[in-house]
């Protein structure tokens, strides 16, 4: 079940974004009054969803907004009245968080955390796409690292150490980057 924290000190806007949270599959909200409450929680916890109901006891709260598109993969709502919305939208969109104006209704509320819960699984999933990719660059400068070393110390032309690394990786039914690691293991 995926994790969601509301942050909001009205216990009225606690029952009904908890409520509404809940039709949306996050039964048990983490629910919090205050920045520095929320801030402790998210140093703890991961949550695909982060809903802030300003003002806040202890800070307004696009402050909190911005510390936790920054600080974590969440997608972030922000709740101001609209007048306020309207003056603070594009500053926080710039970083990522969803600016909703209050009063709203409920379809637009559910609307908002769909949006933000979206955005959280598009940046796990481009998370992992990079986490891919660079595991693929470090693979391939040890391979580079282990051709270099076969080519200085053992005289083999690039392509000889190309060929020696692929055949010893196939024959041994290991990676590229495992024979390369070998190889300069050997040497050390």
């Amino acid at each position: 079940m995926a994790n969601a924290l509301i942050v909001s000190a009205g216990s009225n806007a606690n029952e009904y974004l908890a409520r509404h949270m809940a039709e949306l599959g996050y039964a048990r909200p983490v629910i919090v009054p205050s920045g520095g409450e929320a801030r402790r929680q998210m140093d703890g916890k991961e949550f695909e969803v982060i809903v802030i109901n300003t003002p806040l006891p202890d800070e307004f709260g696009h402050e909190l907004g911005v510390d936790a598109v920054q600080k974590t993969d969440a997608g972030v709502i922000l709740l101001a009245k609209t007048l306020t919305a309207d003056q603070i939208a594009g500053r926080l969109q710039d970083y990522g968080v969803l600016v909703l104006g209050k009063p709203f209704g409920a379809p637009q509320f559910r609307q908002a955390v769909q949006i933000a819960a979206s955005n959280y699984r598009r940046l796990a999933v481009l998370r992992a796409e990079n986490a891919r990719l660079l595991d693929k660059i470090a693979q391939l400068r040890l391979v580079d690292r282990a051709k270099c070393f076969l080519i200085e110390r053992r005289g083999m032309t690039e392509a000889d150490a190309h060929r020696l690394i692929e055949k010893t990786a196939m024959d041994t039914r290991r990676s590229r980057g495992e024979v390369a690691q070998e190889i300069l293991e050997a040497e050390e």
